[in-house]
Parts: C-alpha cells; sequence; structure tokens
C-alpha cells in the first residue's frame, strides 16, 4: 500500500476511476485513525496531550492500493475536491426506472378486494 499526500492521492484517485470506466470497480473506505500505535494513544492521554485524530481514506481498484491521511484542517478542502472527483465519474451509473403514478394508483385500485364484515360490525347494523 502506497501512502500518498492528499493531492496525489487525488490524482491517482481519478486515474484509477479513468482505468475502470469500461470495466472493473473502484473501492473506497474512510476510516478514524490517529496515525498512532495505541501504546502511543495511551501514555499521551496520561501526560495530558490531546490525540489528533485523522481520517484514513484507502482506494483500490483489485490490483493497487493507495491511501492518504488528512488531518481535521485540510478536511474540507479534502472533502470538496473528492466530492468533484465522485460526481464526475459516476456518469457510468444507469438511472432507475420509475413507475408513472396513475399507473401505479390504477393496479393498486383493481388488486384491492373487498373487506368482509366482522361478526361485531354485522350486530350493530
Amino acid at each position: 500500500m502506497v501512502r500518498l499526500q492528499p493531492d496525489p492521492f487525488l490524482n491517482e484517485l481519478t486515474s484509477m476511476f479513468e482505468r475502470t470506466t469500461e470495466k472493473g470497480s473502484v473501492w473506497v473506505t474512510l476510516k478514524h485513525s490517529s496515525d498512532k500505535s495505541k501504546v502511543q494513544r495511551n501514555k499521551m492521554k496520561t501526560a495530558g496531550e490531546k490525540v489528533e485524530f485523522k481520517c484514513l481514506i484507502r482506494a483500490t481498484d483489485g490490483k493497487k492500493t493507495i491511501s492518504t491521511l488528512v488531518g481535521p484542517k485540510d478536511h474540507q478542502r479534502f472533502q470538496s475536491s473528492y466530492a468533484t472527483i465522485l460526481k464526475a465519474r459516476m456518469t457510468a451509473l444507469k438511472k432507475r426506472e420509475r413507475k408513472d403514478k396513475r399507473k401505479a394508483t390504477d393496479s393498486s385500485d383493481k388488486k384491492q378486494v373487498p373487506k368482509k364484515r366482522s361478526s361485531a360490525a354485522k350486530k350493530i347494523s
């Protein structure tokens, strides 16, 4: 796995999407991470130091895996760039076919069966 800085990561992610447009998939995972071992975090907590958590982002196309760490300061800028890339690459998705509402209500009206009256309702009538 190759750990990249955020900007080269986005460039490589774009090229992964381009390679897999005809055939293949790209998996992207996001994980809450501190980039320190559990022992180091516990030592920092006991010493009163603040542990800075980051977002670990991994991407793979099955052949190549890349990752990056994004801190809280860079998160907004990274997220907007990442969203732009995803929106641009979602062109291969097919739109869902929706049924016409009138046709759906007409067919459901025909399928309804008249309800039988209960014995208590018969006595009242």
